[in-house]
C-alpha cells in the first residue's frame, strides 16, 4: 500500500468573483522510504499542492489517503493532529522560535503531542545529534548561522518520528556550501529509511531526489525516477 495517494484532487480558489483553478486533477501515489522532489515554475501549483500534502490546505475535490486514512475531509483540529504527528516541516526561513534554544525549539512538537518533559529533552538531544549539532544545543538561534538553523529545523521536523518529511524549498536561504551539507543530510535521513518530499525550483537541488515530478499549469507535466 502507498504512504500517501491523491487521486482526482482539484483547488479552486474564489478571486472576486472569478475562480481561479490552482490545481486540475492530480493523481499521485508515493510509497514509503522514496525520495521525491516536486518542481515547476511560479504559478504551476507546486506550493497548493504542497499544502494539500502536509495537510495545511484542504483539496476543492478529491480524495488523498494518507497511511491508508482519508485525511481530505477532516476538521481543522484533526489536521492539526495528523500535520503533529506524520508530518515533519522544514521551511525555508526554518521558523525557529527567536528567544527559545535549539533544544527547546527542537522539543516543541512533542509538547503538542503529549511527551512528558524528561523523555522529550531526551529525544531532542538524540535528533540533534544526528545533525551534528550536539554542542549547539543550548545556543538560541541567533548565535547559530543559517546552516546550523537549518539543521535545527530539521531536527525538529524529525523529533516525532513522522511518516513524512516536508521540505519547501530548504536551501532557498544558504549559500551554495551550505545548501550542499544540508542537501547531503537529507540524503543521510532518506538512507535511514525516511520518506522525504521536497519542494524546489531549483534543478541542482532537485537532482539529490531519486524521483523528479513536474507540474505546469495545475497539472503533473513529467514523473521520472532516476538511478
Amino acid at each position: 500500500m502507498s504512504l500517501l495517494e491523491i487521486r482526482n484532487i482539484k483547488r479552486d480558489f474564489k478571486l472576486g468573483s472569478e475562480i481561479l483553478h490552482v490545481l486540475k486533477g492530480i493523481n499521485l501515489s508515493i510509497e514509503k522510504g522514496e525520495y521525491v522532489a516536486l518542481m515547476g515554475p511560479s504559478g504551476s501549483g507546486k506550493s497548493t499542492l504542497m499544502n494539500i500534502l502536509g495537510c495545511l490546505d484542504t483539496p476543492t475535490s478529491g480524495q488523498y489517503i494518507l497511511n491508508g486514512k482519508d485525511v481530505s475531509k477532516l476538521k481543522d483540529a484533526e489536521l492539526a493532529n495528523i500535520r503533529n504527528k506524520e508530518i515533519g516541516f522544514v521551511f525555508q526561513t526554518f521558523n525557529l522560535m527567536p528567544r527559545t534554544t535549539a533544544l527547546d525549539n527542537v522539543a516543541l512538537p512533542m509538547v503538542y503531542a503529549g511527551i512528558k518533559k524528561e523523555k522529550r529533552r531526551e529525544r531532542a538531544k538524540e535528533v540533534l545529534k544526528l545533525v551534528s549539532l550536539d554542542d549547539r544545543m543550548l545556543h538560541k538561534p541567533n548565535e547559530l548561522s543559517g546552516g546550523q538553523r537549518q539543521r535545527v529545523a530539521i531536527a525538529r521536523a524529525l523529533v516525532n518520528h513522522p511518516s513524512i518529511i516536508l521540505a519547501d524549498e530548504p536551501t532557498g536561504n544558504l549559500d551554495s556550501k551550505t545548501s550542499y551539507e544540508i542537501m547531503r543530510l537529507f540524503d543521510e535521513i532518506y538512507q535511514n529509511g525516511n520518506t522525504v518530499i521536497l519542494v524546489t525550483h531549483e534543478e541542482d537541488i532537485a537532482q539529490y531526489a531519486k524521483r523528479i515530478i513536474r507540474l505546469k499549469d495545475g497539472l503533473i507535466e513529467t514523473d521520472h525516477t532516476q538511478q
